[in-house]
């Protein structure tokens, strides 16, 4: 396997996770190599009882050349599940470290966008303009179900989120949401839920992206890229309500989300940006608290938490992809 150190990285804290097989090579040319001990982690968010990241760990850490990174994925150990839009592959990254490897290689045709574990140590992968969502095992890097969605015109499974007994994925060219039944390498019908209510279909361009659930776990909160809003679905019907906005006009470029309780992350990629906002108990209305940034945001897209971080995915759209452009992820504290 491929690994990408991190030369200024900590030493681990003596937290060790139980080993993945190793796959047959590496993603970016190279003999297989031995597999590192890896963890068998969660897809539950981290919890206010977790510790903080460690002053020590690094802020910043190097992906590999070319490897065109979207999403990001943190379970219950500290490690970080990436995709490639490059050829799908998944890469692991230690946050005690930086330091990562690829776990499940990718093959020509294949994408990887956005991403969740599942706390049965199951990955649960949008697969961009294939149309389809694959189902990963953290642990080995075998693909396990391939569900085809839709049709690979006209589509583009974007992102996705765990609520229930499914993995809802949103498709960012069509006002449908995917519902994956999980565990048992998601076998099962797959549900698909017309958006209706407020929700605005803007033809040709990015609309629905990233997708968490509502406090209460009863429904979803989406976020269209384009023109910029947020809306409350509910999963019996599909019906949209615009969640009504104050102190901002607009969640505009708006990518992956994530939520703490009451509190919406909403990643506003070519903005370069965090808006943090307090929901009220309904979901249906939301108050700008404040922005985060860094320096070295590079249009971030989607967001993950441990401690008391957001670990967020550089996608650099605006910067020429070859195989040898870097890539990076980067962290805010909140």
């Amino acid at each position: 396997m491929t690994r990408t150190p991190n030369p200024t990285s900590a030493a681990s804290n003596g937290n060790h996770p139980r080993a993945l097989a190793p796959s047959r090579r590496a993603l970016l040319g190279g003999a297989a190599g031995a597999v590192a001990a890896v963890a068998l982690t969660t897809g539950a968010a981290a919890g206010a009882d977790r510790r903080g990241a460690a002053a020590t760990w690094p802020s910043d850490f190097p992906l590999p050349n070319g490897f065109l990174p979207e999403g990001i994925t943190i379970g219950n150990s500290p490690y970080a599940y990436l995709g490639s839009r490059a050829n799908g592959a998944i890469y692991r990254a230690d946050l005690r470290t930086g330091e990562g490897e690829v776990i499940s290689e990718g093959a020509t045709g294949l994408v990887s966008v956005g991403l969740k574990l599942d706390r049965d140590g199951l990955l649960y992968v949008a697969a961009g303009s294939t149309g389809a969502a694959r189902v990963v095992d953290a642990r080995t890097g075998s693909v396990l179900t391939t569900h085809q969605l839709t049709s690979t015109t006209g589509h583009f499974i974007n992102d996705v989120v765990l609520l229930g007994d499914r993995a809802w994925f949103t498709d960012s060219l069509d006002a449908v949401l995917y519902g994956v039944p999980r565990g048992g390498g998601g076998t099962g019908e797959v549900r698909a839920l017309p958006l209706t209510g407020d929700w605005v279909q803007t033809p040709g361009v990015n609309n629905a992206n990233g997708v968490v659930g509502t406090p209460d776990g009863r429904a979803l909160i989406v976020v269209s890229s384009s023109p910029g809003r947020l809306y409350r679905v509910d999963l019996d019907s599909g019906h949209a309500t615009e969640i009504s906005l104050t102190g901002q006009a607009d969640v505009a470029n708006g990518d992956g989300l994530f939520r703490i309780g009451r509190t919406l992350y909403v990643v506003q990629n070519r903005l370069n940006l965090i808006s943090v906002w307090d929901l009220n108990s309904g979901a249906t209305a939301a108050t700008l608290r404040t922005t985060l940034t860094n320096p070295l945001f590079d249009i971030p897209t989607t967001a993950a938490r441990w401690g008391n971080r957001l670990y967020l995915v550089n996608a650099r759209f605006t910067t020429t992809q070859t195989p040898e452009t870097t890539f990076n992820v980067v962290t805010v504290t909140i």
